[in-house]
């Protein structure tokens, strides 16, 4: 029996849009496979920081996910933007006008983030920020597709200022890096200090990547301060701390306060001279037994244990790729309104929320660093003192300023 020809219409009609459902749903992937961009200090002082081991974990989190999104395989390339905004800025417009980038990580160093976040504000593309520090990533500089991951100069504020003011030292002096991350931690810091019943009696700003703070830590010593507060980091911070020491600033009775300090960094001082150093913390491996898992996998890998910002990146580019498939498309401000719908538990957050100014707020841990004789196996650098909720320690979503929030 020959088909009629109402028969082989609908046929031709079924077919048809089964061809356009099939293609439609092919098209929600751009290019041939799903690419995550890991944009990091690698060879300077922040090099330890993120560095290596932020491509790692974003490669653990890539094969966790299972190496493929929405049928696509999934890439991650790396780069080092040497702490150069230009530098930063012409890498991510290569990855994201040629190169099919969809997504970038970690961005260690604040003034490189803010860069590229703007870049990535510009041409719809997610980014990431983990390793960088500023506040104004999710406040004036905020971006519909810009993340703010592990900390910020806020948590640092509210972690460690607050921690140390209310231990009686209320007198400060700020050591602080010349560039967009140290005056926003000095910002932060100062007016947690005030608000806690303290006072700022002077700061001096350095270079960034400085070999000899000598003449600034003579001004510190010289302001009468009871405390100074390091308002840098990396290998920045971890100089100026075993200058201090040759200085006799501490057995003089003055006190440093190490306003971002990482794992990775006690590591390289060492605890007789990090002993006693109070943090805060976004992660520490030895926090819980998922943790503490997660860790040794990476630690198999690095062969070292990971910082805050390192198990940062694998959370962030985790929770991306579950965006993606929940999305079902890696257009970026379809995907990145779908990050801030998906509530985030993992290894680094156990109870994480993304806010509408790409604040991820989590728990953060105010540390304190023990002493050799506490420390009883490879890495047990850590105690913690208490934990700070995510609510507490980042700055109120009423009081952001960033244009994206309702008010």
């Amino acid at each position: 029996m020959k088909p009629t020809t109402k028969a082989l219409l609908a046929a031709t009609c079924t077919l048809a849009l089964a061809t356009t459902l099939s293609s439609g749903a092919s098209a929600q992937v751009s290019g041939d496979a799903v690419k995550i961009g890991v944009l990091n200090d690698q060879s300077g002082l922040y090099a330890d920081f993120g560095g290596r081991g932020s491509v790692i974990a974003a490669q653990m989190a890539v094969e966790d996910f299972g190496g493929k999104v929405l049928g696509k395989p999934i890439q991650v390339l790396s780069a080092d933007h040497q702490n150069k905004p230009d530098v930063g800025s012409n890498i991510a417009r290569q990855w994201f006008d040629q190169d099919g980038v969809d997504a970038i990580a970690d961005l260690t160093t604040s003034s490189v983030a803010l860069a590229v976040q703007e870049i990535g504000k510009q041409t719809g593309k997610v980014t990431m920020t983990s390793g960088a520090a500023t506040s104004r990533l999710t406040g004036d500089a905020c971006s519909p597709t810009g993340f703010h991951w592990a900390y910020d100069t806020v948590a640092l504020a509210n972690g460690t200022g607050k921690s140390v003011v209310a231990e009686g030292l209320k007198k400060w002096f700020f050591l602080t890096a010349d560039y967009a991350f140290g005056y926003a931690l000095e910002k932060d810091v100062s007016e947690v200090v005030k608000a806690s019943g303290g006072e700022v009696v002077g700061s001096v700003r350095h270079p960034l990547n400085t070999s000899d703070f000598s003449s600034f830590l003579l001004q510190a010593q010289g302001s009468g301060a009871e405390v100074i507060g390091l308002a840098n980091a990396g290998g920045d911070t971890t100089t100026s701390i075993k200058q201090a020491a040759e200085f006799g600033i501490v057995a003089g009775g003055q006190h440093l306060a190490g306003l971002l300090l990482v794992l990775s960094d006690i590591h390289a001082l060492g605890l007789e001279t990090a002993q006693g150093l109070v943090l805060t913390t976004g992660f520490y491996w030895d926090l819980d037994d998922e943790s503490r898992a997660w860790s040794q996998r990476y630690y198999e890998r690095m062969q070292r244990m990971p910082n805050m910002v390192q198990a940062g990146v694998y959370s962030s580019v985790m929770h991306y790729l579950k965006a993606v498939q929940e999305a079902g498309s890696d257009e970026g401000k379809v995907v990145a309104a779908k990050m801030k719908e998906l509530p985030i538990k993992d290894m680094f957050a156990r109870n994480g929320k993304v806010r509408e100014d790409g604040r991820m707020v989590h728990d953060m841990y105010l540390a304190r660093v023990k002493t050799p004789a506490q420390s009883k196996k490879p890495w047990d650098y850590y105690e913690i003192v208490r934990t700070i909720p995510g609510d507490e320690a980042y700055l109120p979503l009423d009081r952001s300023p960033c244009p994206l929030v309702k008010k």
